[in-house]
């Protein structure tokens, strides 16, 4: 065990950098001295733009007013992501956040759909889920007293910047200035980090938010990496912002091409873009070129090449370091995942902070339980890759034939066999997610569980319908998107 914790070192700015000085200084600020060290020098990758709803949570923790974030981040309201041409060419859906239908106590909703559409009853079955059809229909309201199973999109910069200045108001000190060196101390712990302008910060604990340098977790303490480049090939990306050219939809665009995806991201007033790649398929140039033959409207910046090697570190926690973000390791955007991810690093350790000194049994809870969710996430993602039908090319070709982790596969199996889907403790995605994906990618389960039988058909379709007729009332009277966007969180952001 070391000594007692009094002063908290932030590593780097960013979106994780300040999600994390903001939590430790608004939650656990009165018995901390908290820093943040960054330079105005080096940049971040800042293209995070797309949200979960679990991000709600990390708001009512901070005490943040929704309107107050979404006008300061130029905000729109997210409720899933449309995957076209991911299944094939020419077949889209959508994964909505919402759940489908009503479950039952020995099956979920999707068993008593699946015997409708044996029957010729069912409709699709985002027709059972509010959010599914409210995005496809452009409605949207934050209605009072109910679940708010909606996310964002969000420019990643503004959100750091209104970050930062909460967490200042608080107290949190911020040092500018490059990092030079980082200096242990005897036991391999680190000690402070030693600045180009000569100035020490030390510290008793370190948060690594680095970005892809890890300069602390890996340049510094050698934790390692485990490489999942295997299972997720693509390893470049190409961001670029657009001005908006028309109304933003409620949802992001996951828009697969033959060598990876593109991403369509629609804030107040820009778009974000981007193409996320394999480099053994498709070079940087053509990567860029394909990017900007498929943006409307003008471009607002230079595209920019992202490099990137999926995977995860084998330690988040390795002496008195914590790795948040990028520096923890990578998971393509593909569902949204990196600042839930960094939000979810930030409550466990607040949950296992170490106030009265740093030992490995709180370190080996905190990686197990961050190793087990990042799995999760991994395969969740893989999902859409493994599961298509595409032969079009190369890259997908190696996708649809690749080894996938065992827990996958297994879960892939038992959706084919039965239709079953359950929710593990740590998984971030729900039934009615795996149900929307597996689905939508092309996989037709060969049963359902026999309690569906138990209704008779004509029961069983006005059981569906009345489920249905409930979802289409409610996205009636919704207002459209864009509308209520203008009247509940105008943008404070002015656009050159």
């Amino acid at each position: 065990m070391t000594a007692q914790v009094k002063r908290v070192v932030i590593a780097g700015g960013g979106t994780a950098g300040w999600m994390t000085a903001a939590a430790i200084t608004k939650l656990m600020g009165k018995n901390l001295d908290v820093v943040l060290v960054e330079s105005d020098q080096i940049g971040t990758v800042g293209v995070g733009e797309a949200t979960i709803p679990t991000l709600h949570l990390f708001h009512r923790l901070l005490g943040l007013k929704e309107q107050d974030v979404m006008a300061a981040t130029n905000a729109t309201f997210k409720l899933g992501i449309n995957f076209e041409n991911w299944r094939d060419i020419g077949k889209d859906y959508l994964h909505s956040f919402g759940f489908l239908g009503k479950d039952c106590w020995a099956c979920g909703f999707a068993h008593f759909w699946n015997k409708g559409q044996k029957l010729g009853i069912a409709k699709p079955i985002g027709d059972y889920c509010t959010e599914h059809l409210a995005a496809r229909n452009g409605r949207f309201a934050v209605l009072p007293n109910q679940d708010q199973n909606h996310a964002y999109h969000m420019d990643a910069t503004l959100y750091a910047q209104f970050l930062r200045k909460m967490a200042e108001s608080l107290g949190l000190k911020r040092i500018e200035g490059k990092i030079a060196q980082v200096l242990q101390h005897d036991n391999g712990n680190i000690k402070a980090l030693a600045l180009e302008n000569g100035e020490m910060v030390e510290g008793d604990l370190f948060i690594d938010c680095t970005g892809f340098r890890a300069l602390l977790i890996e340049q510094t303490l050698n934790t390692g990496f485990e490489d999942w480049s295997h299972y997720l090939p693509c390893d470049s990306a190409i961001a670029v912002q657009t001005r908006s050219v028309g109304e933003p939809v409620a949802y992001t665009r996951s828009i697969a091409h033959q060598s990876g995806w593109q991403w369509r991201i629609p804030l107040q007033t820009r778009t974000g873009n981007g193409l996320v790649y394999c480099s053994k398929f498709l070079s940087d140039a053509d990567a860029t070129e394909l990017l900007m033959s498929n943006i409307e409207g003008e471009p607002l910046n230079q595209p920019r090449v992202i490099k990137f090697k999926t995977g995860t570190r084998r330690k988040h926690w390795n002496k008195n370091c914590v790795a948040i973000g990028l520096s923890s390791g990578f998971l393509e955007p593909l569902e949204s995942t990196s600042i839930h991810l960094i939000q979810r690093s930030i409550i466990r350790l607040l949950q296992q902070f170490p106030s009265t000194g740093i030992n490995e049994s709180d370190i080996n809870e905190f990686n197990q339980q961050t190793l087990l969710e990042m799995d999760y996430v991994r395969d969740f993602i893989i999902l859409h890759y493994k599961v298509t039908e595409r032969k079009d090319s190369r890259f997908w070709r190696h996708c649809k034939n690749m080894e996938i982790p065992q827990s996958l596969a297994h879960r892939i199996e038992l959706f084919k066999d039965s239709g079953k889907v359950y929710k593990q403790d740590s998984d971030l995605f729900g039934v009615s997610s795996w149900v929307q994906v597996m689905l939508g990618q092309g996989l037709t389960p060969n049963s359902y569980h026999p309690i569906v039988d138990m209704m008779e058909d004509e029961e069983l379709n006005a059981f569906l319908e009345n489920i249905r007729g409930n979802v289409k009332r409610k996205v009636d009277a919704l207002p459209a998107h864009f509308d209520f966007v203008k009247h509940y969180c105008p943008s404070k952001v002015a656009l050159d």
